[in-house]
């Protein structure tokens, strides 16, 4: 089977797709025949090794886990023996963390493991990164911030993977949403409810004193510094990217920052939540946006292509 590596930091070049033997699930695993997978910016920043301080739990000089994509979406092609919860033939989803990549033709997951049966409403190209982009911007609206009807939240790259996810998730949770994009991208997040939108290259959101109780910065590109004013008195600014900013800030003003690592919660909590998104998915009141897809032996363009700053919503890899 074909499956995507990286052994050392660097430019998209540094993939290598190699030919492994097909693993054999173990007596609590299932073994899924990949149809498709997610690539994301973390998934880039990691086979970059950036920032270099996180290269302290990725590998200093080269990464230890040298496996490539979370999320996934596939059919189960044999079961352990001790696997009860689904069979041969069921189709699935989820995320594997930590351990083997999704970005491969085969792989083996424990049955208890982040994955549920794929509702029919949704193709395996939408389930696919379901466990990136809306799984962590769910976790920070939900728990995080424990958003409520009529507080007004500001998603900072809104029409992203996670800012598409947390577009959604917010109305759903009944608050007023400002989306912050480009000006290509105002009607996409339109569509999506967004309340208002500003285009960034023409408005600074920053400029909007005490007017939101959340800031999400889904995509890294503000800090708590820029834009502490535009928050309300008790406000809070969230962000699943870290920098030197936020971690600062994070430690000395812990009511007013907030980053976590989603895949760091323990795995009965992200299991919960992710089986409540599998609802809203059924309900048909969310929607995966995809921007391109690839096959897997495309991913180095893939990779190129999420470089550029110009992905919107997901990008998928697909086997054929």
């Amino acid at each position: 089977m074909k499956t995507a590596i990286y052994t050392s930091y660097g430019s998209p070049e540094v993939i290598q797709i190699l030919e492994t033997e097909k693993p054999l699930p173990k007596s609590n695993e299932v073994l899924v025949q990949i149809k498709a997978s997610s690539v994301t910016r973390a998934d880039t920043m990691m086979r970059a090794g950036t920032p270099k301080f996180g290269r302290l739990f990725l590998g200093f000089f080269k990464p230890k886990n040298t496996s490539l994509g979370t999320g996934f979406s596939g059919i189960i092609e044999s079961v352990g023996s001790e696997v009860t919860q689904f069979k041969i033939g069921d189709k699935i989803f989820g995320e594997k963390l930590f351990s083997n990549g999704t970005n491969t033709e085969f792989l083996c997951i424990a049955e208890d493991s982040i994955i549920a049966l794929k509702p029919n409403n949704i193709s395996h190209q939408w389930a696919a990164p379901v466990c990136d982009g809306f799984l962590t911007s769910y976790n920070f609206l939900k728990d995080i911030a424990n958003i409520q009807q009529g507080q007004h939240i500001l998603i900072n790259g809104a029409s992203g993977s996670l800012g598409t996810a947390a577009v959604q998730i917010a109305k759903i949770k009944g608050a007023t949403v400002t989306g912050v994009c480009s000006t290509k991208n105002i009607e996409l997040v339109k569509s999506l409810g967004v309340d208002f939108v500003i285009d960034h290259k023409n408005d600074d959101f920053t400029k909007n004193k005490n007017m939101y109780d959340f800031i999400y910065d889904s995509v890294g590109k503000t800090n708590y510094s820029k834009s502490k004013n535009a928050l309300k008195s008790n406000g809070l600014f969230i962000t699943p990217v870290l920098s030197l900013n936020v971690l600062y800030y994070s430690i000395s003003h812990p009511k007013k920052v907030k980053f976590a690592a989603t895949g760091l919660k323990q795995p009965e909590e992200l299991k919960q939540l992710f089986l409540e998104l599998v609802d809203f998915f059924e309900q048909k009141r969310l929607e995966t946006v995809i921007d391109k897809t690839y096959n897997l032996s495309e991913i180095i363009e893939a990779h190129h292509y999420l470089e550029t700053g110009r992905k919107v919503g997901n990008i998928v890899v697909i086997n054929q």
